[in-house]
Order: structure tokens, then sequence, then C-alpha cells
């Protein structure tokens, strides 16, 4: 059975393969218009997205205290809008990069008595803290998976993400 810090550690693997795809692409690819929405128009919208959603959820939300994004200025003061099309993918892989790591020391503290716990959202919703983190682990995989796709809409091959292809194979001899 997965637990947080070991599905945790499977997006990390994830994540390795992912960003060496996009650092190969294009950057007219990632900048490119390939979605109609209201938030996310480019590839490199969801990146920032994916990165944001999980530095808010952890800081903001769960830990009350300072975001991973405010060592980003550029970052910060763009929101959470169809606004990354300009930004280098160097400047958004380093803040997803110094989120994980954020991530990944506050998994490290984390207890049983911790998960838990009840988080507040707001006054009108109240969450335990596991499901929070699951929320923000399957939302990257849902982001990501969308990546990929939009990778594939463009005729490049995104990485195999499935969970599959980063588990250990048991086979005995």
């Amino acid at each position: 059975m997965m637990d947080i810090p070991g599905t945790y550690a499977y997006l990390v693997r994830a994540r390795r393969d992912l960003w060496a795809t996009l650092e190969a692409v294009p950057d007219e690819v990632l900048s490119r218009p390939l979605l109609r929405g209201e938030r996310f128009h480019s590839i490199k919208d969801l990146v920032a997205h994916t990165a944001r959603v999980e530095d808010g959820w952890i800081h903001h939300t769960i830990l009350r205290d300072a975001p991973v994004e405010d060592a980003f200025p550029a970052i910060q003061a763009a929101g959470d809008g169809p606004v990354y099309a300009g930004f280098p993918l160097a400047e958004l892989l380093a803040y997803w990069r110094a989120v994980e790591a954020s991530t990944l020391a506050y998994l490290a503290t984390l207890t049983g008595d911790d998960l838990a716990r009840v988080v507040e959202d707001t006054p009108e919703e109240h969450f335990r803290l596991d499901g929070l983190l699951w929320h923000v682990m399957l939302h990257e995989v849902r982001h990501t998976a969308q990546i990929a796709a939009l990778l594939r809409t463009q005729g490049l091959r995104p990485p195999s993400l499935d969970l599959l292809f980063y588990l250990p194979n048991l086979r005995q001899s």
C-alpha cells in the first residue's frame, strides 16, 4: 500500500523525467497557447500552477507560514493565470524544485498523529491533514498527465509517468 511519503517519492522521481523532457522541448512549444481556459493557456502555465498549488496548500493552509514563492518575486507577482508563457522554463523549474525541497523537509517531520490533525481551509471547510496531502499529490498527477497529453498534441513524446514504471520489480529468480 502506498503511503504519503512513498507516493511523494514517486512524484519526485516522475518529476525528474518530466522536467528532463520539458527542458528538451523548444520554448515556443512550452509557451504556445494550447488551452482556452481562463487560468491556463500553455504548458508553462500548468507547470507554474502545479508548483504554486503545492506551495499554497503546504505553506498557506497547512503550516500557516510564508510560501516558497516569496523567494521568487516574479512568480509571486504573476499569480495564477495564463501569464507564464513569457517566463523562462528554468525559472519555473527552479521554483518547483524549491517547493519540492520544502515539501520533503515538511513530510520528514510528520507523525501519524499529525496526519489525523484537522486543518481549517476556510471557516466552513475543515479537512484532515492526510486528505489534504493526498489532494496535493493527486492534483499534480492530473496536471502532469495534462502536460503529457499536450506534448503529444505537439508531436512530442512525453515520458511514461505511470506509477507502474517506478515500482520495484519483485520478480524472484
